[in-house]
């Protein structure tokens, strides 16, 4: 592991993970004040009142007294590890370690994301100059609170907080350097909050941990209205923007998902040798890494692949590129270079519009299968 020198190590029990080094940096974003009190009947108003109707209390909400048995799969058995070969000649010991702690490495990204979101939209809410995005703004950062604390909350009641994989701080990193409120928002409501829409969209069909459900659902209906405040909000904005500002715009969308694209093809998912985080969960249920990467292979040439079943979605294909393409930031210049990079652009709405239309959960038969 390459950890930093300054990385914190965290235990629990036996078990031990060297977490990310606490960060700062300098954000040149301004501060805007408007004086302009005007709140109309527009769409932003309109995903304001939504969000004022649908906050939550987690303590009263969620069934916290729930009995999680973290060693049982709780994503209805569909991951390649239980079906390898390699991971049923293990322990049992082994197998519920790493089950519980595959999925608390898994949510744990989601935490951290979380944390990223609500320091974003705390930059929206003080850099918008508008005064109904500063209100929506601000329950998008109450939202991202709670969504911290439940997921937080969640691993440890499974095992334990895993570090943040390095290609999703480095996007999370980008947005929150950059030096527009326009940038942020394509950073985290267009990109990021799509990554995780569809994420949770995926782990609410297949989780089967009730709390987990629930939870889940819970936090894609607060995160419904992010990714369509992206749209509704800097759909206008953009279109009133000089070709110049807007080249700009889609030039840092390009590169914001180009990160997340290369870090995917280059084998940057979460079961890799290159993920810090999940080299400790392997180290934590005690299996040899290298008899893993090599039982994964195996796995693989008998054609014991993740797929997406149906009414999974692609958070790319589905979510990110269509709205990235709505706002018209994959202009003619910005094309070849998706083209060029091996990024597909999908321009297909469906399934982004019904994500967003206050019912998060896509129908089986919208959502097409890899």
């Amino acid at each position: 592991m390459n950890a930093s020198s300054n990385a914190p190590i965290v235990t629990k029990g036996d078990w031990k993970v060297t977490m990310n080094p606490d960060d700062i940096y300098r954000n040149p974003m301004d501060i805007a004040w408007t004086f302009a009190y005007e709140f109309g009947q527009d769409k932003v108003e309109d995903l304001y009142r939504r969000a004022k109707q649908n906050q939550w209390d987690s303590d009263e909400l969620l069934p916290w007294d729930h009995e999680v048995d973290p060693s049982n799969p709780m994503l209805a058995d569909q991951s390649i590890y239980h079906q390898m070969p390699f991971f049923k000649k293990l322990s049992k010991s082994q197998q519920e370690t790493f089950t519980a702690h595959s999925t608390a490495q898994l949510l744990s990204q989601f935490l951290h994301g979380e944390q990223g979101a609500l320091m974003t939209a705390a930059c929206v809410t003080h850099s918008v100059p508008d005064a109904g995005a500063k209100l929506y703004a601000a329950t998008q950062t109450m939202d991202e609170a709670r969504h911290v604390e439940v997921y937080a909350k969640y691993c440890e009641k499974i095992a334990m907080t895993y570090p943040m994989t390095p290609w999703l701080k480095a996007l999370i990193d980008a947005t929150l350097q950059s030096d527009r409120h326009e940038k942020v928002m394509i950073g985290m409501n267009m990109i990021v909050e799509s990554l995780a829409l569809g994420a949770f969209n995926n782990m609410y069909r297949s989780t089967t941990c009730p709390l987990l459900k629930k939870l889940t659902f819970n936090v894609m209906r607060d995160e419904s209205r992010h990714v369509s405040f992206g749209h509704v909000y800097l759909g206008p904005v953009f279109a009133a923007m000089h070709e110049d500002d807007r080249e700009e715009m889609a030039q840092f969308a390009f590169d914001a998902i180009n990160v997340l694209a290369q870090a995917q093809m280059q084998g940057g998912s979460l079961a890799s040798r290159a993920d810090p985080g999940f080299m400790m969960v392997l180290e934590n249920s005690n299996i040899d890494p290298d008899d893993f990467f090599k039982g994964m292979e195996e796995a693989e040439e008998l054609g014991l692949v993740n797929k997406l079943p149906p009414g999974q979605i692609h958070a790319l294909d589905d979510l990110m590129m269509p709205a990235i393409a709505r706002v018209g930031l994959i202009t003619k210049r910005t094309r070849p270079m998706y083209e060029e990079a091996g990024i597909p652009i999908s321009e297909d709405l469906h399934i982004l519009e019904a994500m967003e239309g206050g019912h998060p959960v896509v129908d089986e038969t919208a959502a097409a299968a890899e």
